[in-house]
Parts: C-alpha cells; sequence; structure tokens
C-alpha cells in the first residue's frame, strides 16, 4: 500500500514539472540576415540582368522572274518533193566599171610634169576617186616620181552637185618644196578634171581649208576647172 501511493507521489511530480517546463515561452531563432542579403542581391542581379540573344540572319527573298522565251524562229524555204524545205538567198552580183585615165607625176630632177595612163576598175563613182588618188601615188615606170607620197592619207571622199571635196592628211615627210608644190596641185587638177562631172575640186586637210598644201602656194577653196 505504501509503495503504491510513493509510486503515484512520483507521478504526481514528474507531471509537475512537466507541466511548468511546458509553461515557459521560446525564444524563436534570429533570422539569418547573411543569408537575406544574399536573397536581396540575389534579386537585385535578376533585375540588372540583361539577356542577350544572338543575331538572326534573314535571307533575302529570291526574286528573279524566269521570263519565257517567246520568240520563236522562223525559217522561210521553198517546199521540196519529198517535203524538205529548202533556203535559197538570191546572188548579188556587183559588176566593176573599167576606165583609162592619164595621172601626172614628174621625173627624178622634178623639172616638169610627165603624162602617163592608168587602168580604173570601181564599182561607184565615191569608189573611182578614190582609186584615181591612189594612182597619183603609185608609178610603175623607175623615172616617174609620185608627187602625192603613199604616207598622204584620203580621210574622205564627198561629191555633190558637180562639187568634189577631197579630204587628206599629209604628215610632214610628204612635204614638197615650192616646185614640188606647185606639180602636186597641178597633178591633182588634171586627173580629176577628166571626169566630165567634176566641176570644183576643193581639198582639205584633216578637215579644214588650209590656206597653203604644204607651205609655199596659195591653195584655192575651191579649185575650178579651166576652160
Amino acid at each position: 500500500m505504501n509503495k503504491k501511493l510513493w509510486i503515484a507521489a512520483l507521478l504526481v511530480t514528474v507531471m509537475t514539472v512537466a507541466a511548468g517546463c511546458g509553461s515557459k515561452p521560446t525564444a524563436a531563432p534570429a533570422p539569418n540576415q547573411t543569408q537575406g542579403a544574399g536573397a536581396e542581391n540575389d534579386a537585385s542581379d535578376d533585375q540588372n540582368k540583361t539577356d542577350v540573344t544572338d543575331p538572326v540572319t534573314v535571307a533575302p527573298e529570291d526574286t528573279t522572274t524566269t521570263t519565257p522565251d517567246t520568240t520563236e524562229g522562223s525559217t522561210e524555204g521553198t517546199t521540196t518533193p519529198s517535203g524538205g524545205t529548202t533556203s535559197e538567198k538570191p546572188g548579188t552580183s556587183e559588176s566593176n566599171e573599167k576606165k583609162t585615165i592619164d595621172v601626172y607625176y614628174t621625173d627624178l630632177e622634178e623639172l616638169e610634169l610627165h603624162k602617163a595612163s592608168a587602168e580604173l576598175s570601181y564599182a561607184s563613182d565615191e569608189a573611182k576617186y578614190k582609186a584615181a588618188f591612189a594612182a597619183l601615188q603609185q608609178s610603175k615606170d623607175d623615172k616617174l616620181v609620185p608627187l602625192w607620197a603613199k604616207e598622204i592619207e584620203l580621210k574622205s571622199v564627198q561629191f555633190k552637185d558637180g562639187a568634189l571635196t577631197l579630204d587628206i592628211h599629209m604628215p610632214d615627210t610628204a612635204r614638197l618644196g615650192a616646185g614640188g608644190e606647185v606639180f602636186a596641185i597641178d597633178a591633182l587638177k588634171q586627173t580629176f578634171f577628166q571626169f566630165d562631172e567634176v566641176k570644183s575640186l576643193d581639198l582639205l586637210v584633216d578637215g579644214k581649208q588650209s590656206e597653203s598644201l604644204m607651205g609655199h602656194v596659195d591653195l584655192e577653196h575651191p579649185m575650178t576647172r579651166s576652160e
């Protein structure tokens, strides 16, 4: 009996002590300031961070358009009995006229004019005048000297209403003395005034009317046929 009372008293004492301990307020642990500051810094870094994206390359659109070939070749021809076609072009034959004229040169001593004959072959009046000028620049006789050197270039020929105009380029190496210049102009006039249709002759140097051909004798513009 006494033993039971003693055990009961011990239980009461233990419960009283336990109740007293449970009624004491317990202090909450202090917040971790270091951890909070780190969280704030992380949040601030997240706000200040700028997203960087890789550049995007946009390919240009293919605007090339293909134009259909609407050109159709057409052939003209003559139908043969076998069903094929043969194309024929009319032949164009150009007949050259021939004319023998007098051409004038000088001698080795350049003392006077000498007449010789030359045969021209031409298909038009312009070609005829060019051939006559070329004949003045060459001689088959060693004793007859051309007064118009081969270095002289005939640039153009114009003929209209009886007026013949020759435009030449004359290098310094083709120039003659005073006597040779007189013979050269005389040879030119006698050669071209053989053509009945030529009523006047004008000689230009590089497209211009020069006062003198070689610097010694006055040059008329135009030269006319002497009756």
